[in-house]
């Protein structure tokens, strides 16, 4: 991470964007030195042990010394001039599956509060192409949206999107050019990446989303499709069954594996 500097900010509204969606805007006059050009970057929201928001810094005493549970969120938006920033959470219901940043998403209100660290590093697609891919989960769904919005109104690519309902389907800002396709379902996904026509020329792709789909298509798009290293990002969010930081271990291994 970039900047580890703690911040605790307040949340000024909170919408059911879509069924499984939700937009919580977060305020802090401590925003005022956040990074302008910050949308796609992520931040790590701090929690207690139990779930509880880290709701204050002066909370971190009450960890005597251990570290606060931390989820990652991409940074959907950022308004510096109102210090307002946008996070979109995926909501996972309260079967007792739901994670502590979900469940506080679902149920926050305007005036909580909660400690966030960041921001992290931005990666967006490499804009150097004749032809772009995009695929993800609703994960991914947020930065999916930043590189949509930052890409020249005249490319030419698609975007494949794996949501878990159809009203989950958003209105993108995207260049005309670029074919947006939801799909329903991991077995659709990765069939709809599979199934996608390779265009002759250069091509830059971006992925993210869970961690044994993204190997799955890590090796269509390295191996098959041959994307040179410098125009392809591919990302594991999460992975299916474990905590995150069960999932940052298995990922360093896999990155490892992956460099040797």
């Amino acid at each position: 991470m970039a900047k580890r500097q703690l911040r605790q900010l307040t949340v000024k509204s909170t919408t059911r964007l879509t069924t499984n969606m939700q937009r919580v805007v977060l305020s802090a006059p401590s925003l005022t030195d956040f990074p302008v050009d910050c949308a796609s970057g992520y931040i790590k929201l701090l929690f207690m042990p139990d779930g509880a928001p880290l709701a204050d810094i002066a909370s971190l005493e009450r960890l005597n010394g251990n570290k606060p549970v931390m989820r990652t969120y991409t940074i959907r938006a950022f308004n510096a001039e109102h210090l307002e920033m946008t996070v979109d959470f995926v909501l996972h219901g309260d079967d007792g599956h739901s994670g502590p940043a979900s469940g506080w998403a679902k149920h926050c209100q305007p005036g909580d509060t909660i400690c966030i660290a960041g921001p992290g590093d931005i990666k967006l697609i490499n804009p150097d192409a004749e032809w772009f891919f995009i695929a993800g989960d609703m994960t991914a769904l947020p930065a999916i949206s930043c590189n949509l919005e930052q890409l020249p109104a005249d490319v030419t690519g698609v975007a494949i999107i794996e949501v878990l309902d159809d009203s989950d389907q958003q209105q993108l800002v995207a260049p005309e050019g670029m074919e947006i396709i939801w799909v329903i379902g991991r077995d659709h996904f990765l069939s709809a990446v599979r199934d996608q026509p390779w265009p002759e020329g250069s091509v830059s792709a971006w992925c993210a989303c869970e961690f044994s789909a993204m190997r799955e298509i890590r090796q269509l798009l390295k191996v098959e499709r041959a994307v040179p290293r410098e125009k392809l990002y591919i990302s594991s969010y999460w992975k299916q069954g474990i905590s995150e930081e069960e999932h940052k271990i298995i990922k360093g291994q896999d990155a490892e594996k992956e460099g040797a």
